[in-house]
C-alpha cells in the first residue's frame, strides 16, 4: 500500500492508499522505500517542538503530516500573519521540507485551506473563512473517506453545498461527526490544541476552586508558580532561559505568555516579574481556571556564595542589569534591546557598533571630542552663510528654518580612503551650531560632491 507519494509521482497519478501493484503498472522503474511511521511520528513530533520553541508557546503535531501553531499574540512578533508564515514555510523548505500551509481564523479552516487551498501559503482574512471554505471540496473537512465518498455520490462536492442543509437529515445520513468538523471549521464550535512541550522540561500546575480573572489575583499565581518551579529547578541545578506561562480559561480556551532571560535564572521574583509586566495582554474571559508555568528551555546554574560576591565595589552590577536587559527585552513593544561598542574608525557613523548587552565591550575607548547624543544617518539641509568658508548663519532641516547663534569649529576629519574610491580625497568639515532657541546640532560641510560643496546635518546635541 502507498503510504507516501513525492510530487512527481502524484503528477503521474499515484495517491496514498493505492496499492503498490497499481502503482508500478503506472509508473515504470517506480522507487519504492518501506515505510517507518514510528519514524514519521518521531520527525513530525521533532518539527512541532520546533515550532513550539522557535514561533508560538502553542504548537502541538498533527498526524499524520502536519504541524499546529496559535499564532494568537505570536504573529506581530515576526512582521504581522503574511511574514511569520513565510518565514515558516521558507525554513522549512530550506530545511529539506515541503510545505503548504494556511493561517486563518479558526484550526479547522487553516487544515483546509493548507491541504486544499490552490496556494502553498495562504492567509485566510478575518472574517471570511466561509466563503473562502465554500470553494474547497468536502474531504477539507477531516471526513472518513467514505463519508467524504457518501457526500460526492449525494451531489455535495463543495463544503458551501453544506451551508444552508438542514443539521438533522445530514447527521442522520452521514454522521454526527459531519456536524461538527463544519462547525469547528466555521468557528460555531471551539476546537483546542494540546500544547507539546519536552517530557523533561520541568513545569508546575495550579488548578484554583473558583475561576479567577483579575490582574492581582493571576500575578499572585503566578508568583507561586514561580517559587515553586525554581524549587524545581534548584534541586536540578539549573536556571530557566525561556518559560511559557499558560493560562487555562473555563471557556476551553489556552492563552500563554513567553518570556526569555539573557542568562539562565531561578530567582521566583524576578521570573514572575517578567509575566506580571505582561499581564494586561491576558483576557481572562469568563475566568481562568488552571495556570500551568513550563521551563520550556534550561542551562546548567551553579549555586551561587552570595556572601562572597557582596564584597565587591561593583558587586551585583551584573544580575541588575541582566535583570533590566530581561525586562525590557520581553515588553511587547521593544524588538531588541542591544549595548554599544566603540570601533576605532575617524568617520562619525564607523565609531559604534552594535553588540549583546551583556558582553564586554573590547579595549577601544571612546572618542574624546565631543559627539552628538543622537547620532544618524546624515541627512542634507539648506545653509546660507556670510562667506563661502564660513558656519551657516541659516539652515533648513525637515522643512523648518533655523537662526544660528553660535558655531564651534571646524574640525575636519578626513575620510578613509582605503575603504572606497570615492573617499581618497574625500574630508569633512565639522561645526557644533546652537540656533537662537537653544538648540545644538552637529553639521558638516562636505565638498566631494559634482555639484559644489553640500552640507549635512549629521547628529543633534542632548
Amino acid at each position: 500500500m502507498v503510504a507516501g507519494a513525492c510530487a512527481a509521482a502524484r503528477s503521474a497519478g499515484l495517491r496514498p492508499g493505492m496499492s503498490i501493484a497499481h502503482a508500478n503498472a503506472l509508473v515504470a522503474g517506480l522507487a519504492v522505500t518501506d515505510a517507518n511511521p514510528d519514524a514519521d511520528e518521531a520527525g513530525l513530533r521533532q518539527l512541532a517542538m520546533w515550532a513550539a520553541r522557535r514561533w508560538s508557546p502553542i504548537a502541538a503535531p498533527d498526524p499524520p503530516d502536519g504541524i499546529l501553531i496559535d499564532a494568537t499574540g505570536c504573529a506581530h512578533l515576526f512582521g504581522g500573519e503574511e511574514a511569520m508564515l513565510a518565514r515558516i514555510a521558507s525554513k522549512l523548505e530550506r530545511a529539506g521540507v515541503t510545505v503548504r500551509a494556511a493561517i486563518a481564523d479558526t484550526l479547522g479552516a487553516a487544515h483546509a485551506v493548507a491541504r486544499f487551498g490552490g496556494e502553498p501559503v495562504s492567509v485566510v482574512a478575518p472574517g471570511r473563512t466561509a466563503e473562502t471554505l465554500a470553494r474547497l471540496p468536502v474531504a477539507a473537512l477531516r471526513l472518513e473517506p467514505e463519508v467524504a465518498g457518501d457526500l460526492h455520490r449525494f451531489g455535495f462536492k463543495r463544503l458551501g453545498q453544506l451551508y444552508g442543509e438542514p443539521r438533522a437529515p445530514l447527521n442522520l445520513r452521514f454522521g454526527a461527526e459531519l456536524g461538527r468538523r463544519l462547525d469547528q471549521a466555521l468557528g460555531r464550535a471551539f476546537e483546542a490544541i494540546t500544547p507539546l512541550f519536552p517530557e523533561e522540561a520541568p513545569r508546575r500546575r495550579r488548578a484554583f476552586a473558583e475561576p479567577i480573572g483579575s490582574a492581582e489575583a493571576l500575578a499572585g499565581a503566578a508568583e507561586r508558580l514561580a517559587a515553586d518551579l525554581c524549587t524545581d529547578l534548584e534541586r536540578r541545578g539549573c536556571g530557566a532561559r525561556s518559560l511559557d506561562l499558560l493560562f487555562e480559561r473555563v471557556d476551553r480556551v489556552t492563552l500563554a505568555l513567553r518570556v526569555g532571560t539573557a542568562r539562565p535564572s531561578r530567582d521566583p521574583r524576578h521570573l514572575a516579574r517578567l509575566f506580571t509586566d505582561r499581564l494586561a495582554e491576558v483576557d481572562p474571559g469568563f475566568g481562568v481556571e488552571a495556570m500551568v508555568l513550563v521551563a520550556s528551555l534550561t542551562e546548567p546554574l551553579g549555586a551561587r556564595q552570595s556572601a562572597l560576591a557582596d564584597l565587591g565595589e561593583d558587586a551585583g552590577m551584573s544580575g541588575d542589569l541582566a535583570e533590566l536587559v530581561d525586562r525590557l527585552a520581553n515588553l511587547p513593544q521593544v524588538a531588541r534591546v542591544y549595548g554599544a561598542a566603540p570601533v576605532e574608525s575617524d568617520v562619525p557613523e564607523r565609531t559604534v557598533r552594535r553588540i549583546d548587552p551583556l558582553s564586554v565591550a573590547a579595549d577601544v575607548a571612546w572618542p574624546a571630542l565631543p559627539r552628538p547624543f543622537w547620532l544618524f544617518a546624515p541627512q542634507p539641509v539648506q545653509t546660507v552663510a556670510l562667506l563661502p568658508d564660513d558656519p551657516p548663519a541659516r539652515f533648513v532641516w525637515r522643512g523648518r528654518a533655523y537662526r544660528v547663534r553660535r558655531a564651534d569649529g571646524p574640525e575636519r576629519i578626513h575620510l578613509e580612503w582605503w575603504r572606497q574610491a570615492s573617499e581618497i580625497r574625500g574630508t569633512r568639515d565639522y561645526y557644533r551650531i546652537e540656533d537662537e532657541e537653544g538648540g545644538r546640532f552637529w553639521l558638516f560641510r562636505d565638498g566631494r560632491s559634482n555639484a559644489g560643496v553640500r552640507w549635512f546635518i549629521h547628529g543633534v546635541f542632548g
